[in-house]
């Protein structure tokens, strides 16, 4: 028997380790199932280079994980190449010295699925190990089994082993803290996690727990539709819907990249979440957070990414931002506006019925990335209250005629709440005007793009001033009150609003048959304070909400107002008054409380 020192720089390095290696503990049984993928692996190459002549069928090479509950130990074995002690020596007992990265420059060509990349993570096992023993044989003839052991310190022992056959056995005595990984529940359920897709078959319990051979390894050629919808079930066992369109990501050069991102069915709002793209390297899993690898608005997608080339730092679990990412991010962004648009082109009937559930993603990527908003302007819809779609612009055509105004602006009128709205999107069709549907959240922010975007579109949302003047023309009509009349409108409207100083009350010119009184909420201040809203900030910092009592002055009820006793002036002025307030869903409490009680009472 042999005794030694492990090779390392301080003896300080298992509570390093063991503490602080990874951020998460379980992901040792990763490293390690995958340490047994790569051996295995590499048994292959050596056949398919003709080292090694025995016959070997590679589908029945596997990855075998044991619970031994009685003596505490958790088992990971495989059949690969296995080790001499020389190579114990070399690979285990000098640590961060990677025998996957010696061998894949010596087959550089042909090992492309060795997935180790950093020597490591044998050493993963001491998070949860008091004593970890290796039982392994090479493949290479007459080579002595080993036997290795080691207690989490710098010692350890190692002499001739007892394995009988091909391959490599690790043994790890759990530590009190590690008792959960004797749970064959939680155990399944980490080998789902993390070797779901391994390309070695692995075992547990007697049953496999991978598909070796998932969708995004074949080429497109040899999938239907039917196969990309299942391994969408097969990612999201627990999804009602189907995607609704998927992109097949193969790249060979300048970068290696392989994958499938699909579209799945979001729903009006954006409580999305952005944890459903698995992000692989060789088919092991390696984080489900891709944020810094495709775009913000990508991270809406769900499917798989899988590349070698994305540089990941020890524990395989962060990226590293280089040239390359950045490459691979425009690379995929460019493939998902490419899709969208061929879809818009050849199937436009089928892009708008799925534009509600498109269109969150959409804007999204066209409000933060400026590259994609580009290529997204020729398939981007607007939906208009006959719901009818345009892009933006066949809208702005559509629109031109009617809307454009005495500045030669091209006015979009929208509504952001149709049923709290519909008042005044009467008043705009009466008009023939075209009303837009703006009812999503992140709405809030792409009228502000449109508006931005195109000097010649402004947009407006219809409860922002009367109709009449939503669309400024060169006609103006005028009041039939006098200059005495309005001032006295203007004071019985003014005492309603007492000390509110955020409204103002103005006297317009207007059809009689208009409503006697309007709320309208001007654009700039309603919008600043909706972006405060959606950006979270906090309510008694808030902009104030800002609003204009807008009085017909050539409606007969104003008319028939001025002709009462002041008694009786602030009575009407205060039911018109809260009939205003009421139809923009500012009634509220003791005050429509009071209205309810008033209006009763009129009526009888």
């Amino acid at each position: 028997m042999n005794k030694g020192t492990i090779n390392v720089q301080s003896d300080n390095i298992f509570p390093i380790i063991k503490k602080f290696l990874y951020s998460e503990h379980d992901i040792f049984l990763r490293e390690l199932v995958s340490n047994a993928v790569d051996a295995t692996q590499k048994l292959k190459t050596l056949v398919q280079k003709g080292e090694l002549t025995e016959e070997i069928k590679f589908e029945d090479l596997a990855v075998e994980v044991v619970i031994d509950k009685e003596n505490k130990q958790l088992r990971i074995s495989d059949q690969g190449v296995g080790m001499t002690a020389e190579e114990v020596e070399r690979y285990i007992n000098q640590i961060a010295f990677s025998g996957a990265r010696e061998f894949l420059e010596k087959y550089k060509d042909d090992a492309a699925t060795i997935i180790g990349h950093f020597g490591l993570g044998f050493y993963s096992a001491f998070m949860v190990a008091d004593l970890v023993e290796i039982q392994t044989k090479s493949w290479q003839e007459d080579a002595l089994p080993v036997h290795w052991k080691c207690a989490g310190n710098p010692e350890y022992e190692m002499q001739t082993g007892t394995r009988s056959t091909r391959g490599t056995d690790i043994i790890l005595h759990l530590n009190e803290d590690s008792q959960e990984f004797l749970d064959p529940v939680h155990i399944k359920n980490l080998l789902q996690k993390y070797c779901k897709f391994l390309p070695v078959t692995i075992r547990f319990e007697d049953k496999t727990i991978n598909n070796t051979q998932p969708a995004w390894t074949k080429k497109p050629s040899e999938l239907t539709d039917e196969d990309y919808k299942n391994f969408y079930k097969e990612l999201y066992p627990n999804s009602l819907d189907e995607p609704l369109f998927w992109i097949h990501l193969n790249v060979d050069f300048p970068f290696k990249l392989t994958g499938i991102l699909y579209f799945p069915k979001f729903r009006n709002n954006f409580e999305v979440k952005k944890d459903k793209i698995g992000l692989y390297c060789n088919q092991v899993f390696v984080t489900d957070n891709v944020e810094n690898i495709v775009p913000d608005y990508l991270t809406l997608l769900h499917g798989v990414i899988d590349s070698p080339d994305i540089p990941l730092n020890v524990s395989r679990s962060y990226l590293q931002g280089d040239r390359r990412v950045k490459q691979i991010s425009e690379h995929i962004s460019k493939k998902v506006a490419a899709k969208l648009e061929e879809i818009f082109k050849n199937k436009r009937e089928e892009f708008e019925q799925k534009w509600d559930y498109l269109a969150v993603f959409v804007k999204y990527g066209m409000l933060s990335d400026e590259k994609f908003a580009e290529k997204a302007k020729k398939f981007a819809l607007l939906e208009n209250i006959a719901d009818k779609y345009f892009t933006i612009e066949e809208y702005t055509e559509h629109i031109k005629a009617a809307q454009t105004d005495k500045n030669g602006k091209v006015v979009a009128l929208y509504t952001s709440n149709r049923s709290e709205q519909d008042a005044y999107i009467q008043a705009a069709t009466e008009k023939d005007y075209d009303v837009l549907l703006m009812e999503n959240v992140i709405d809030t922010h792409f009228v502000a793009y449109l508006d931005q975007s195109d000097d010649n579109l402004v947009l407006k949302r219809v409860d922002a001033d009367i109709v009449e003047q939503l669309i400024e023309k060169d006609e103006t009509p005028e009041t039939i009150l006098n200059e005495a009349q309005q001032n006295i409108v203007k004071d019985v409207f003014g005492k309603l609003l007492g000390e509110n100083t955020m409204a103002q009350v103005e006297i317009k010119a207007m059809l009689p048959t208009a409503s006697p009184i309007i709320i309208v909420k001007p654009e700039f201040m309603r919008r600043m304070r909706d972006m405060s809203m959606y950006n979270g900030t906090d309510p008694q910092f808030m902009m104030p909400e800002t609003y204009q009592v807008v009085v017909n002055g050539n409606h007969p009820l104003i008319n028939k107002m001025l002709l009462q006793d002041d008694t009786k002036q602030r009575d009407i002025a205060q039911q018109l008054y809260d009939l205003a307030l009421l139809q923009q869903n500012m009634l509220k409490g003791t005050a429509l409380t009071n209205f309810i009680k008033r209006s009763v009472g009129l009526v009888g």
